[in-house]
């Protein structure tokens, strides 16, 4: 049975800055994790903020499922473009032979 999205799949490599909040300053950022693996989308399509907008995902990605990225994390991607994640989706099925993850896109 698989248990979780096999890492030889994650051949991608990005950057992620977690979103901790606002501050009189901006927003404030949690320290980088390097070189995390994922599988890459650079596919534009349609999602829905939490916000209720709909947008356009510039990116969209996979990766292990106990990834720490909220909404708003700063995302550095394969090609180098800096996105910001939109919606912070973690896929379960337990008892089912299909892999958890979780799903980001990125504005």
């Amino acid at each position: 049975m698989v248990s979780r999205v096999p890492s030889v799949l994650l051949r991608h490599r990005v950057r992620i800055e977690p979103y901790l909040g606002d501050t009189a300053y901006g927003p404030a950022y949690g320290p980088a994790t390097e070189n995390v693996p994922a599988l890459v989308d650079a596919t534009p399509r349609m999602v829905r903020a939490p916000d209720g907008r709909e947008v356009t995902a510039a990116a969209t990605f996979i990766a292990a499922p106990e990834l720490d990225c909220p909404p708003g994390s700063r995302v550095t991607l394969p090609d180098g473009r800096t996105a910001t994640a939109l919606t912070v989706t973690h896929h379960t099925a337990p008892g089912l032979p299909v892999p958890a993850c979780t799903e980001i896109s990125c504005e």
